[in-house]
């Protein structure tokens, strides 16, 4: 499988892959997603397979258009809002499954729920118009491991090839979406993102901090160790160990730096790949990561790292 780049030929070869159940990886805003057709059982399960994720993790479904939700989930007003205010962008809302949704019941884990965002990439949504339908699209790597953020990542961390690997170049966001539940009376975010809580508060007021459960999530990025590179990782770090890579944050230099201006958006852009480019087990014992201000979204960065610094669960990525 070799990387290609984005063209009109390109977009329609990979709907035509798509449509008839292969897989593809493609660019998003926050990472490289591994799409597949999210109505199709079979599509779904190779998903699943290729990135060794647990049948328990549910997927997000990616649309094209706000006007794809209704014949999928139950959404509300206060869905119309944020779609309105957000879309599209790097939010994902969790509903109501329609009882004749067209979507695999195997990505709601069980559940009778559906997570749906739309996404804030030209060739994302170019893809998901050519193809006419809704994609599953979690992140395009081994289940737990380091999210990724270029093409490239995606080639060296898959052991099973997707039909296409399009390059989009890198991220911009970086991070993976805010996930917010509006199954319940007051909304809660169940996964940081780049979207804060008072930006959402703003739009629909009252937002809550939902309760996790990694046994039973209802939403990705809820296991306890996720986004992990393979050497122990320690956080909060002003003076590294000799042997540890560093990872530096504004006047915190290390052999890697997040954003040497101390910007959390340069910061959460850069997190992924300074996290695989530390994990270089010749070179370092473990990684070290000095501290992250924990405000706007340096909240969900410090949620990627805490995960990738908590034991290792091999039963449970």
């Amino acid at each position: 499988m070799t990387i290609v780049l984005p063209s009109a030929e390109i977009i329609s070869k990979a709907a035509d892959f798509l449509r008839g159940g292969e897989l593809v990886a493609f660019p998003t805003e926050t990472v490289y997603g591994l799409g597949g057709d999210a109505t199709q059982d079979s599509a779904v399960e190779k998903i699943y397979a290729a990135k060794g994720r647990p049948s328990f993790n549910p997927l997000i479904v990616h649309v094209g258009a706000r006007e794809w939700v209704a014949g999928i989930a139950e959404p509300d007003g206060r869905f119309d809002k944020l779609a309105r205010t957000f879309w599209p962008g790097p939010l994902t809302l969790v509903m109501h499954r329609r009882s004749d949704s067209p979507i695999s019941k195997i990505i709601s884990a069980g559940r009778d729920t559906v997570a749906v965002r739309m996404p804030d990439h030209d060739v994302a949504r170019e893809i998901l118009k050519a193809t006419r339908r809704p994609l599953a699209a979690p992140s395009a790597n081994r289940s737990g491991f380091v999210s990724p953020t270029s093409a490239q990542h995606v080639l060296d961390g898959l052991d099973t090839k997707p039909a296409l690997i399009i390059d989009g170049g890198q991220c911009r966001v970086g991070v993976e979406s805010t996930v917010l539940d509006l199954t319940q009376h007051i909304p809660a975010i169940l996964r940081p993102g780049s979207i804060t809580r008072e930006q959402i508060e703003a739009a629909i007021g009252e937002v809550t901090i939902g309760i996790m459960d990694p046994t039973a999530p209802k939403a990705p990025g809820q296991l306890l160790s996720h986004y992990a590179p393979g050497l122990p990782v320690r956080l909060n770090v002003t003076s590294p160990e000799p042997g540890e890579a560093f990872i530096g944050f504004g006047p915190l230099k290390g052999s890697h730096t997040l954003s040497m201006a101390g910007d959390l958006d340069e910061a959460a852009a850069n997190l992924f790949a300074a996290l695989r480019a530390a994990d270089n087990l010749t070179l370092y014992k473990g990684i070290a990561v000095a501290p992250i201000p924990e405000t706007g979204i340096g909240v969900a960065i410090n949620d990627r790292l805490r995960r990738a610094a908590a034991p290792r669960n091999t039963t449970s990525v």
